[in-house]
């Protein structure tokens, strides 16, 4: 089986500056790992190549064995929830963030039920009634949450994930670590959380753009 994602040799340029150079890696599905390095080592210009926000300029990315191209990029897209420090909910309020994929064709039909939805809180230490605030109201923290919470009710397998514990307290990053151990997800992230990275079966660090060493459970 291929693996679900897979760098070969990525070089990617942006205002005539190299950011990423010769960059590559697999990543198997169910594994979870995470990408370290000083603030301007390419971390998250990993993620923003992946997603087909950044050009190619060498090499080949793929998702689950087909090269990504502005064509097939929509494949990647349609299965991966990305998850940034301040995610923008699109939504008034919580209620209505939750339910907007929903709204669309693909979804439509597959609305989640009023007990899914406080389910689905629970486990991420929300309380239902966040369900009635308004997204401008609530903290960075709980956005993240909420943006989790949303990629969980779509079923997402894939999730890209920048900085997602930042903003958590002690018991809500425990209970983000619990959704994100099982096995079924498939996890490439951005953090320099100590709790994080023990979490992670697979550690990549960049220095300068460049993949300097692959870390796979603690070992090199």
């Amino acid at each position: 089986m291929p693996p679900i994602i897979q760098f070969d040799h990525v070089s990617v340029s942006a205002h005539e500056k190299t950011i990423l150079s010769d960059i590559s890696f697999t990543l198997s599905a169910g594994e979870k790992a995470v990408l370290c390095g000083k603030s301007g080592s390419g971390k998250s210009s990993v993620l923003k190549t992946l997603l087909g926000l950044l050009p190619i300029k060498l090499g080949t990315v793929y998702f689950q064995g087909t090269p990504l191209t502005p064509a097939s990029v929509q494949t990647i897209r349609s299965c991966a929830a990305y998850i940034g420090q301040e995610p923008m909910l699109g939504a008034d309020n919580v209620r209505d963030a939750l339910i907007l994929p929903f709204q669309f064709k693909a979804h439509r039909g597959h609305q989640p039920t009023e007990a899914q939805l406080i389910e689905v809180l629970q486990r991420l230490k929300l309380p239902a009634d966040i369900l009635k605030q308004q997204s401008s109201r609530i903290s960075g923290g709980e956005k993240q949450r909420i943006a989790l919470a949303r990629g969980l009710l779509l079923g997402k397998t894939l999730y890209l994930l920048d900085e997602v514990t930042s903003a958590l307290d002690a018991e809500s990053k425990q209970a983000v670590f619990e959704v994100f151990s099982d096995p079924a997800l498939t996890v490439l992230s951005v953090a320099h959380d100590p709790e994080w990275l023990e979490l992670c079966s697979i550690i990549f660090e960049l220095e300068a753009g460049q993949l300097t060493e692959v870390k796979r459970h603690g070992n090199t």
